[in-house]
């Protein structure tokens, strides 16, 4: 699929690319979609599995009902709620279909939300499909994938690079259509003016290190639209050089050109560095004082009063015209003072006695 523009600058909010390619399959069971939204500006990115057309039937199920789920939302409805009843909506709208049609049985899709509005921007996500904000050069957050490598992850048994490089990658712990209740991950993000969010299937971001994919995703060399399409035909070169069959890639970047309403939080290393400077304001303060303090208590110490009587000559008689002579000595004192492709599927029912169902998607 050639390059989309989904959003244009002209409004000064965003600006908006997406790009969804085969890669070395068979089909391209990857969807992606945009809306104009009462709620704001809407991406969803989903990768279908399940075998014949079960893959590609689940994830543009998903993308759809996600779009239509948020259009129609009241207008007095919190965005995040909104978000989580359209993926919930999605999945059983895929399970229904599959209920229908038995040759669909199986079928399921990760997903992948982006909602941004003047407000915030709200990201979902149930499955391995990512979504990145990126700002400048670096990663300021990123989904965490529900599959079985990122299990070990968080336990600290493997690396992300290693889970990455694992042939067991492909096994996803959560997904739409496969139970009729889904636990959504959902969260709010402030952003600021030329924030990058990135989101991409497996095909994308299980191609290469993440380290090598945020600097691809935020370099400037170029505009918005030549990126997306660079990262594409980068990743599905590469896949046909190391002897093709290799999965769907689908990726979409949205920039803003504005900062939303809800502030960005101080990072820690701002944090850390203004608490040192007013550690180090308040000693100095108390310093000072401490020394002026100590400097008025020295000048209210004077020194003795010279005590010395004068002797009065004896009297004398002064003859005529002569004037007696008289001396007085003063005394002075002074004070000093100093002053921080392929998905396999394992996941957990919701009921605690239930046994963890499988899927596979080839």
């Amino acid at each position: 699929m050639d390059i989309k523009q989904l959003h244009s600058s002209d409004d000064r909010q965003l600006i908006a690319f997406a790009e969804s390619r085969i890669g070395g399959r068979a089909e391209n069971q990857d969807s992606f979609l945009h809306a104009y939204t009462p709620h704001g500006f809407l991406v969803t990115v989903c990768d279908g599995m399940g075998g014949g057309p079960g893959g590609k039937t689940a994830s543009t199920i998903a993308v759809n009902e996600i779009a239509a789920a948020i259009t129609e939302a009241p207008a007095e409805e919190k965005a995040i709620n909104i978000v989580i009843k359209a993926v919930r909506r999605a999945n059983m709208a895929i399970i229904d279909a599959a209920t229908d049609k038995p040759k669909l049985r199986g079928m399921g899709s990760t997903a992948t939300v982006l909602l941004v509005s003047e407000q915030s921007a709200i990201v979902a996500h149930v499955g391995d499909s990512r979504v990145y904000q990126l700002r400048g050069h670096r990663k300021v957050f990123r989904t965490f994938d529900h599959s079985m490598v990122f299990d070990l992850v968080s336990q600290g048994v493997i690396t992300e690079e290693q889970a990455r490089l694992s042939a067991q990658s492909n096994i996803i712990t959560r997904a739409l259509g496969i139970q009729p209740d889904v636990e959504v991950e959902v969260k709010e993000l402030p952003y600021l003016s030329g924030d990058r969010f990135l989101l991409c299937t497996d095909g994308i971001h299980g191609t290469l290190p993440e380290a090598e994919l945020i600097q691809l995703a935020t370099s400037r060399k170029s505009v918005l639209g030549a990126l997306v399409d660079d990262i594409a035909t980068r990743i599905d070169n590469a896949g046909r050089l190391a002897g093709g069959g290799h999965d769907n890639l689908t990726l979409a970047i949205v920039e803003t050109n504005a900062n939303s309403k809800l502030k960005t939080p101080m990072s820690k290393e701002t944090r850390l560095t203004m608490l040192t400077l007013a550690i180090v304001a308040a000693l100095s303060i108390t310093l000072n004082i401490l020394l002026l303090t100590g400097a008025i208590g020295a000048a209210g110490q004077t020194a003795p009063a010279d005590t010395t009587a004068i002797q009065q000559p004896p009297a004398t008689n002064t003859p005529a015209g002569d004037t007696p002579a008289t001396t007085t000595d003063a005394s002075s004192s002074s004070t000093e003072a100093a002053v921080s492709g392929g998905t396999q599927i394992c996941v957990q029912t919701q009921a605690p006695s239930s046994a963890p169902a499988q899927t596979t998607k080839k």
